[in-house]
């Protein structure tokens, strides 16, 4: 039986300077939008419906950032093996990526309750406000954890290849890290973007680990993943910059300066795209379709910077979630079209 929805209040935590009501989201791929969103309690949701509240407050939804490229990965280097992705395969990287990106986001959750329940706009999240215990959600941390070491050794069940299951205590030492950068770093969106940039890598390893030795294409890839996401998680960034601040946070909005942190993301935005020239030039498998998403990709990344231009936070949402994941449905659609067009 479904309980009745609590609303956390947090009386004890004021708002801190910079903090604008009606803000959305929080620095980091994944973040919950609304302050002190209300939320169903644990205590009689069951199994079922404490699930629901996790993925709920993780955006479950979100995993589109990723997948695409993970699935771009896998079919570039299938084909350079000159080969097809097999269904196991396929669902196999599938099921990892998800499983990969619910630990992570597990993990944060239970890592930052503390300071999500300081922050006006964050204290809604399901451990910040107690809505689900942070002994649930390390089950879920050891449970999706175990299921991605599971899902990388069936690589090596079905094809005999081992590599994704040696390289994935690794994988999932990046994703849990790159929650505590922020305390200590404001290269923070960086590593945030290195844990998604390994999401075309780890495909291509799982699908045919020789390919990253045999093309640069990859690699590209990956640079771009990492530039693009670090650029956007520097302007999700620009909602929490006051809150930032006064808990001795890092993030380069905060520590550089909100215009400063900007011209940063759109350097690395920039890099993004000339990462992208990169994988389209090298690679013989991307043709005319992944050059017209290119093309889209570059004006969607000048559209996502006009949308925030002097710090515009109310648009941060919209340029967020709705140009990003245009910009990643896009590149691997096209890139997929093309190796099987080719």
């Amino acid at each position: 039986m479904q309980s009745e929805p609590v609303t956390t209040t947090n009386p004890s935590n004021p708002p801190a300077p910079g903090y604008r009501p009606g803000d959305s989201g929080a620095a980091g791929e994944g973040s919950s939008a609304g302050s002190a969103a209300s939320v169903p309690t644990e205590r009689a949701a069951g199994w079922a419906g404490k699930l629901g509240i996790l993925a709920r407050d993780i955006k479950l939804s979100h995993t589109v950032f990723a997948l695409p490229f993970a699935v771009l990965g896998m079919v570039l280097a299938a084909g350079w093996a000159g080969r097809r992705v097999s269904g196991v395969e396929a669902g196999l990287v599938v099921g990892c990526m998800v499983l990969a990106r619910t630990f992570a986001m597990s993990v944060n959750r239970v890592a930052d309750a503390a300071l999500d329940a300081a922050n006006p706009r964050t204290a809604g999240r399901a451990v910040a406000s107690g809505a689900l215990s942070r002994r649930f959600a390390g089950g879920v941390i050891a449970a999706t954890g175990a299921g991605f070491m599971l899902g990388t050794a069936g690589f090596w069940w079905a094809a005999g290849n081992r590599w994704p299951f040696v390289l994935a205590g690794p994988v999932l030492a990046v994703l849990a890290g790159y929650s505590f950068a922020k305390r200590f770093t404001w290269w923070c969106h960086v590593v945030l973007g290195l844990a998604l940039g390994l999401s075309p890598l780890a495909a291509a390893v799982a699908i045919e680990p020789g390919y990253l030795a045999g093309s640069a294409a990859g690699w590209w890839l990956a640079g771009m993943v990492l530039c693009w996401v670090a650029g956007f998680d520097v302007i999700y960034a620009l909602q929490d910059v006051g809150v930032d601040r006064k808990l001795g946070l890092f993030s380069m909005p905060a520590s550089l300066g909100e215009e400063r942190a900007l011209w940063v993301s759109r350097g690395l935005h920039a890099g993004a795209a000339g990462c992208l020239a990169g994988a389209w030039w090298v690679s013989p498998q991307l043709g005319t379709w992944f050059g017209l998403a290119l093309g889209g990709v570059a004006g969607l990344l000048v559209v996502e910077h006009a949308l925030v231009w002097r710090s515009e936070a109310r648009r941060i949402p919209l340029a967020f979630f709705t140009v990003n994941g245009v910009i990643s449905l896009l590149l691997g659609a096209a890139g997929v079209a093309d190796v099987y067009a080719g």
